[in-house]
């Protein structure tokens, strides 16, 4: 599934750095678990209503953008000061106080925080060493300086800035406020102090080579997104980046798993260890440049890409090659993926429900010795040979010698495991003649004790191993557990922003609606909005007077109210304004001998597109009144109060 997105990362004909960037990090995301990284995508195909991964690169090609968005959602910003109070308070309170007291006088702590995004966790370490100092006052001077970094650009400049919204006071305590922030209008920003203590840089920690000399290395909630091949090779490059005595920090979901001999756990419920010395044989160390170009893919996914033929050509040529008895091939997990030659000594179809996985399948005698050489040779990647097995076949008894081999090529077969079934000849027979000595006889007795003593032994090396494992899938749940937390904790913070953007846009609209309505009240002009279907949408207290409105009739048609006008005409002109798009203005005659200029006009929105009308009623009874009373006077007599001498001199009148 994710090979579709590997694949388009590796496309050219994008023109800014910026995408090829974007693209590269796309493809060292296949380091990371694939549950998570399904649950990211599949987030974006669900957006945009994608229902394959096929149609959703296709949507990445022809829309670049995308391609920014995806590379944040798989990018996981979870992060805050001071995230599990109790490990950073044994930092301040423990561990710092002994490193500082172990480094020589004016020596700078060198801190590394890998996968730092906004920078929280690097001012954080800042912070809590500056506390240190000043409880513990040692007549030393110790300086630190953190080296932050993280994949995504963008959260690096952020973290840059070191500004930080006013929430942030719910992790950090007022004390710490007062001394590590200062407040502006645009939230909370570091002080220049702490600020000045840490560097942010972009980088990869699984393609990128790895800080050195290092006395801290604080690497939390980083590890629980990788899977367990690159994890396993990250816990040495650690142990290698510290100098001795440095403190390893991870999350509280995280351990170093079967590396105790490189680490010794101070806090266990913390996870913070202290880097032991290097032990004698330790393998060499995989760094990043090495290890993330081999690319880890599982072994079944390698196989899927192949054509069945070619396995088998494959296989065959192999087996050929090196063995000529029978022989499997399974994967790491025992399931039976190529049968060679005639195994039915070795193997037999367990009762139930078909199961086609060496173990269930494996005849007694094989079973133990089998599963613990397996083990073995995926562990230590070596070829493992059991001699002289005995194996019950259809009544009889049969002496075989098995070799166990993990391949390292051809690439198609990398990571499986082929295993050699190789008959040998029985033990030869006592010979009949004469009395059998007592010593032989013991001697036999005593073989037969320690064969069943190695298969004990090798039982309870099974046990073990099961155990392991299931600490293994136990630690592997918790992960995704504590990965599932985190994705939900980002979505609550994005919903959150979403929240914040809504209730301002909420706000202003609230504002705007009462700037409105005090406006429309202030000009005592009654005004009514109708929609395009010449429904009610809104009007004023004075339209009230006019039209029997109540706030129940917002969404009514115009034409089931009553009016006190004689405008019956109301209607076809208002549908006739909205073909036109241009006004009409009357005067229409009311109830008790009152007189309206009604003006109807298209309502525009700020796009410039009519979404209903907007009609004004205003009053122009007393300019009627005098009207007719004009009207009634003789002609000579209505040219004189018409006048514009007869009319400035009653203005003036008027005015004093």
């Amino acid at each position: 599934m994710l090979g579709y997105l590997v694949n388009f990362s590796r496309l050219g004909g994008e023109d800014t750095d910026h995408l090829v960037d974007r693209k590269t990090s796309i493809c060292c995301f296949t380091h990371y678990k694939r549950n998570t990284l399904y649950r990211r995508i599949e987030r974006r195909m669900g957006i945009h209503q994608i229902g394959t991964m096929a149609g959703y690169v296709r949507y990445l090609q022809e829309n670049s953008q995308e391609l920014d968005l995806l590379f944040k959602e798989l990018l996981i910003g979870v992060t805050n000061f001071f995230r599990d109070p109790d490990a950073w308070e044994q930092l301040r309170t423990k561990v710092l106080p002994e490193l500082i007291a172990s480094r020589p006088d004016g020596h700078v702590l060198r801190a590394w925080v890998p996968g730092c995004s906004s920078g929280e966790e690097a001012y954080s370490l800042a912070m809590v060493f500056k506390e240190a100092m000043e409880e513990a006052r040692p007549r030393k001077r110790v300086r630190l300086q953190v080296f932050a970094t993280d994949l995504d650009r963008d959260a690096v400049e952020k973290a840059r800035q070191g500004l930080y919204p006013e929430n942030i006071c719910a992790d950090v305590s007022p004390e710490q406020m007062r001394r590590f922030f200062t407040r502006d209008e645009h939230g909370c920003r570091v002080r220049k102090e702490i600020r000045e203590m840490v560097i942010f840089a972009p980088q990869n920690l699984i393609m990128d080579p790895p800080f050195t000399k290092l006395d801290i290395l604080s690497c939390r909630n980083l590890l629980i997104y990788l899977t367990a091949e690159v994890q396993k090779k990250l816990i040495p490059l650690f142990h290698y980046s510290l100098s001795p005595g440095g403190i390893l920090c991870l999350g509280s979901a995280e351990t170093i798993g079967n590396y105790t001999e490189l680490f010794t756990l101070i806090s266990g419920k913390s996870r913070i260890y202290r880097k032991s010395e290097s032990p004698q044989g330790a393998e060499p160390i995989e760094f990043p440049t090495s290890f993330s170009a081999s690319g880890s893919t599982e072994p079944e996914t390698r196989l899927d890409a192949k054509p069945t033929a070619s396995l088998q050509a494959l296989a065959d040529q192999l087996i050929l090659h090196h063995y000529a008895p029978p022989a499997v091939i399974v994967n790491d997990k025992g399931d039976i993926l190529y049968i060679s030659g005639h195994t039915g000594k070795y193997l037999e179809p367990a009762a139930g429900k078909a199961n086609w996985n060496l173990f269930a399948m494996v005849r007694e005698g094989l079973r133990y010795e089998v599963a613990d050489a397996f083990q073995k040779a995926i562990r230590k990647r070596e070829i493992v040979s059991l001699h002289g097995l005995k194996v019950g076949t259809n009544g009889g008894s049969q002496f075989v010698d098995v070799t166990i081999r993990r391949l390292e090529e051809p690439e198609a077969l990398q990571g499986l495991i082929m295993i050699v079934f190789t008959d040998v000849p029985a033990p030869g027979p006592i010979k009949a003649s004469g009395k059998v000595p007592p010593t032989h006889v013991r001697n036999l007795r005593t073989a037969d004790l320690e064969q069943e003593l190695l298969r004990a032994r090798a039982e309870a090396r099974a046990t073990h191993e099961e155990m392991q494992t299931s600490q293994e899938e136990l630690r592997s749940t918790n992960e995704e557990l504590t990965t599932s937390r985190e994705e939900m904790q980002s979505l609550n913070e994005e919903l959150q922003t979403v929240n914040t953007e809504l209730q301002s846009k909420v706000d202003d609209f609230a504002r705007t609606s009462n700037d409105m309505k005090n406006l429309l009240n202030s000009t005592d002009i009654a005004t009514l909005f109708l929609d395009n279907d010449l429904r009610v949408r809104r009007f004023t207290p004075q339209a009230t007077k006019i039209i029997k409105l109540i706030p129940s009739d917002e969404g009514r048609p115009i034409t089931d109210l009553a009016s006190s006008l004689s405008y019956p005409e109301l209607a076809d002109d208002a549908r006739e304004v909205l073909r036109k798009r241009a006004a009409v203005e009357k005067p229409i005659c009311a109830q008790g001998g009152r007189w309206f200029t009604v003006r109807i006009m298209p309502y525009r929105t700020l796009d410039d597109r009519i979404d209903g009308v907007v009609i004004t009623f205003s009053e122009i009874t007393e300019a009627k009144t005098l009207e007719a009373k004009l009207r009634g006077l003789p002609r000579g007599q209505r040219m004189f109060v018409a006048s514009p001498t007869v009319q400035r001199a009653r203005t003036s009148k008027r005015k004093k």
